[in-house]
């Protein structure tokens, strides 16, 4: 006999062993001969991680997927490993020195640092894997891969090499997100933009020489309103310390105020008067005539837009910052450099970029500042100077024209410091010509996105890809394998030796080598995993098993930065998609829509929900919310709802024990002969084809949805009720009672089988308890085989749910009337077919014990004062007169009504008021809206009440 209650925290832990024990989970365990192969890569978490609802979610569903294809006699694997995170483990180790007062890396030296890495690697590293254990995913972890392991690295320094040689990687500089903290160019993924307070200053560049234009403003219909004699352009920035490196400054070329002065020159109006800059001014597309001025500096070296305007206009970019952001102190003094930008404008002829890059613009006065106190002491002498815009104040004294504004400003989102775009020298990876491939793969249907929504994001960022930036400035990461000759020539090889090989070819003699300092960007590693974990670029067998991968499993915040380039990079190298199917899980919300964040203080730790409710409920839940393209609002309510499922199952499971009902060898579910074991073979038999079609479709939510309805609704409500009179007959053998105890015990092994790939744990332990007495078991649920049928359906099934149903309409008129539970009334049957009429007469004790009933008859007409509800083609109507107080109830009713109406129009004012729908945060307008719904419902049904009353009186 089961325990009264499933032991979640004991069991768990001891099953999970004995799967592992049981080799359970390695590659090709349970595989049938001639089926073929089913893998998954797991995307690799970082080894600084540790698990969040989105790793819970993700894992979850590989692992249902994972568990299916295994009992299916697919020779599966899941491949699991972990990123080394270049950046974040950094930052890791450079903290944990800080915090033990040891030696910082830079004083530690590179060699040192990167043995401390690994130290911590080995010591603290991978946490996240022992949790992905708890939540019961069985990944071959004797298959363990690492984006810095021997193999892994082998294969990244082979595809840096073969890509450098066929012209598809190159050293250039370019503008990238500089983090002057970690003082290394980052990726746009980590960056993260926030609204801040910000200001927006308005500046006057004089024109050169004191020239002067009409400045005229016109109204949409031509119409001067505005003309005035200037000698300046006026710009407007959020950045004043860039304007040291202006370029030029652009306005668009239909804008009519700024024809005139076209092709002139104006002054940078900051630094030495002797040695201010004169830049031209120029036509582009870019500027917007309707914001501001219509005019906008171009700063080449420090902003993504300036940056491709000054590429398009041969305009030069001055870098101003070092990489710890504070303002150049390197270079020639600031007239002389002035002098070089001044002689570039005024012939047009544009140096080579190192050329440019040695120009230090910045004003002596300014140099080694950090770049926000350079800020304050420019917007200074530039107000100090008058030549900011003026505007006026209440009193109608002029002040500076600086406008207090939000604006979205970048930060690292490990560093927290703001990120600067910076023109630094660089690799980088020609990804427009990878692409092109990779773009073919899932136009031409090879690969697919699920939901299909998602390729238009994949297309729109694949055909605008730009170059992609793989080095780093870190010292944990692949070094990249290139060496600089003394006049800065590269060499790229897989060693010293190779490399002073290549490099005495060139020069003629040996020469003096020095290694590039980079490591490659993360992503660049993870780009070859579906490839590289199974061995590449060796010729593995597992590599002939297992590629092409079936499924990835992913967010959709990295299709860009890892799926893309997973697909670049196995079309370029392997000449086959990676996957065939890209399945983009939605985000885990909490239970109000709001995204989960820290500082809002609504995280759920999905560990805190394995301990509260046991790890089945978490798989569960995550499972059946997991409906395609809709965020997952996730309350703990939920959780706790379906570890109640479990306990219905595990209650379910002792009742069948108490009533003896046991697995027997000659058991044949196509030749039960009791109707109500028809119906639930038949039922359970329709479940397994609709659970297999949701989870080969993805359609995880539906395979949980159709296993809830079937264990919950027919399985330990209906079959259990309906059962319990041949079941608990005393002192009865009958044929009746010994099917039926056989059928209900071989139906919950059904059940166990599948429900196994969502609840596990509780399914295996199931299985085990039962396994007890009857035939001897096989071995361990989890590599048992997924069940099929072949139960033709008699009509059984149809005429319970017929029975099903009519209990469930009485029920709901008693509960909708607020008929007493203690009550027992008489049924009319009106316009009931031949088919019904023996439906009634067969069921008539079951009817009246179920539906508390005393009396149903089959009438020609509804008896007045009747409550009715169509079941099929009869009218069920239970006559009222004696039963309630319809006066009462008619009177209860109207008051619930108007009190709902009320609550209701609460919820719609709010919704009507524009300006909280526009002003309040979504979550919170969306729980409104539920709210109204809910109540819109709520409000409907008592209404049908309400009129059935009124039909009776």
């Amino acid at each position: 006999m089961l325990e009264k209650t499933f032991d979640a925290a004991t069991v768990e832990p001891r099953l999970y062993d004995a799967w592992e024990e049981a080799g359970a989970f390695k590659a090709g365990a349970g595989k049938k001969d001639g089926q073929d192969s089913f893998s998954i890569v797991i995307p690799p978490p970082n080894v600084t991680g540790s698990l969040h609802m989105g790793h819970a979610l993700n894992n979850t569903l590989q692992d249902v997927m994972i568990r299916y294809h295994r009992m299916k006699g697919y020779d599966v694997l899941w491949q699991p490993g972990m990123d080394h995170a270049g950046i974040a483990t950094q930052m890791v180790v450079e903290r944990q020195l800080a915090a033990n007062k040891e030696p910082d890396r830079r004083s530690m030296g590179r060699e040192a640092f990167v043995e401390r890495v690994w130290k911590w690697k080995g010591e603290s590293g991978g946490t996240i894997f022992n949790q992905l254990r708890r939540l019961g995913a069985t990944a071959d972890w004797s298959r363990e891969r690492f984006t810095m392991d021997e193999g892994l690295s082998k294969a990244v320094q082979k595809v840096f090499i073969q890509l450098y040689n066929e012209g598809l990687i190159y050293r250039g500089k370019r503008l990238v997100n500089w983090d002057p903290k970690f003082e290394t160019a980052i990726s746009d993924l980590e960056v993260e933009n926030k609204e801040v307070d910000g200001h927006m200053w308005h500046f006057k560049y004089p024109l050169a020489g004191g020239e002067t234009y009409t400045y005229v403003e016109k109204d949409e219909d031509g119409n001067v309103i505005f003309t005035e004699e200037r000698d300046y352009i006026s710009i407007a920035t959020t950045r004043p310390e860039t304007m040291l490196g202006d370029g030029a400054v652009a306005v668009h070329p239909s804008d009519e105020r700024y024809a005139p002065i076209v092709g002139k020159f104006c002054e940078i109006p900051v630094g030495p008067k002797e040695h201010r800059r004169l830049i031209p001014i120029i036509t582009d597309e870019y500027p917007d005539p309707t914001f501001g001025s219509g005019a906008v500096k171009i700063t080449g070296a420090h902003d993504f837009n300036d940056y491709q305007v000054a590429r398009r206009n041969k305009i030069p970019c001055y870098r101003l910052m070092d990489v710890q952001a504070s303002m150049r102190a390197d270079g020639a003094p600031y007239a002389e450099c002035a002098a070089q930008a001044l002689a570039i404008a005024k012939t047009g002829n544009l140096p080579g970029e190192r050329e440019v890059d040695e120009i230090n613009l910045v004003p002596d006065e300014y140099r080694g500042l950090d770049r926000f106190e350079a800020r304050k002491q420019i917007v200074e002498a530039i107000n100090a100077e008058g030549l900011c815009v003026f505007t006026k104040d209440e009193e109608g004294n002029a002040i500076p024209l600086v406008e207090n504004k939000k604006i979205m400003q970048p930060f690292g989102d490990r560093s927290g410091v703001v990120i600067e775009p910076m023109l630094t020298d660089q690799w980088f990876a020609d990804a427009k010509t990878l692409a092109e491939p990779a773009i073919a793969s899932v136009r031409e249907g090879r690969t697919k996105f699920v939901p299909q929504n998602w390729e238009k994001t994949y297309f729109e960022w694949m055909e605008n890809i730009e170059p992609w930036c793989i080095s780093r400035q870190l010292w944990w990461g692949h070094r990249i394998p290139a060496w600089f000759g003394p006049d800065d020539q590269i060499f790229v090889a897989h060693d010293d030796e190779e490399a002073a090989a290549q490099a005495k070819a060139h020069y003629g003699k040996d020469v003096e080598l020095k290694r590039d300092e980079d490591v490659l960007d993360t992503w660049f590693s993870s780009a070859l995993w579906p490839f590289s974990t199974l061995g590449w670029p060796d010729k593995t067998p597992e590599l002939e098993r297992y590629y092409q991968t079936d499924v990835l499993v992913t967010g959709f915040d990295i299709i860009f930065f890892w799926v893309a380039r997973m697909m670049m990079m196995s079309m370029h190298f392997m000449k086959e998609e990676p996957f065939h199917t890209v399945y983009v899980h939605a985000l885990v919300r909490d239970e109000h829509g709001a995204k989960m964040s820290k500082s809002k203080g609504n995280v759920i730790d999905p560990l805190n929900l394995i301990d509260e409710f046991g790890a089945d409920a978490v798989r569960f839940t995550l499972t059946a919310m997991a409906a395609q393209g809709r965020d997952i609002k996730l309350a703990t309510s939920r959780v706790a709802g379906y570890r109640n499922f479990g306990t219905k199952l595990w209650n379910a499971t002792r009742f069948t024990q108490m009533n003896g009902c046991e697995r027997t060898e000659s058991f044949d579910p196509s030749a039960v002969k009791e109707t109500v074991n028809q119906w639930i073979v038949t039922e359970l038999a329709k479940t397994a084809s609709e659970v297999s079609d949701a989870i080969e479709t993805y359609r995880f939510n539906d395979a949980a949805n159709a296993l809830y309805r079937f264990v919950w609704n027919l399985y330990c409500d209906w079959y259990i009720e309906l059962s319990k009179p041949v079941l608990q007959e005393e002192g009865s053998n009958s044929e009746a009672k010994s099917e039926t105890q056989a059928c209900a015990a071989w139906v919950l092994d059904q059940i166990c089988l599948l429900l196994h790939p969502i609840m596990p744990f509780i399914t295996e332990e199931l299985w085990a308890e039962t396994g007890k007495v009857g035939p001897a078991r096989n071995g361990l649920l989890i590599l048992e085989d997924w069940p099929s049928y072949d139960i033709k359906d008699t009509g059984a099934a149809d005429e319970i749910n017929w029975l099903v149903d009519m209990i469930t309409a009485i029920r709901s008129i008693r509960a909708e009337m607020n008929i007493a539970p203690s009550t027992r009334f008489k049924l009319e049957i009106v316009g009931a077919s031949e088919e019904t009429k023996a439906r009634l007469a067969s069921h008539d004790a079951v009817l009246k014990r179920l539906a508390r009933v005393e009396d149903i008859k089959v009438s020609d007409t509804v008896p007045h004062g009747s409550a009715q509800v169509v079941v099929r083609e009869a009218t069920v109507a239970l006559p009222l007169a004696g039963v309630i107080d319809l006066d009462a109830e008619k009177a209860r009713l109207e008051k619930e009504l108007d009190k709902i109406s009320k609550v209701a129009e609460k919820f719609e004012k709010k919704l009507g008021n524009e300006k909280f729908v526009a002003n309040a945060p979504v979550e919170i307008v969306e729980e409104q809206k539920a709210k109204l719904a809910e109540q819109t419902e709520l409000k409907a049904k008592v209404q049908e009440a309400l009129d059935r009353i009124l039909a009776a009186l």
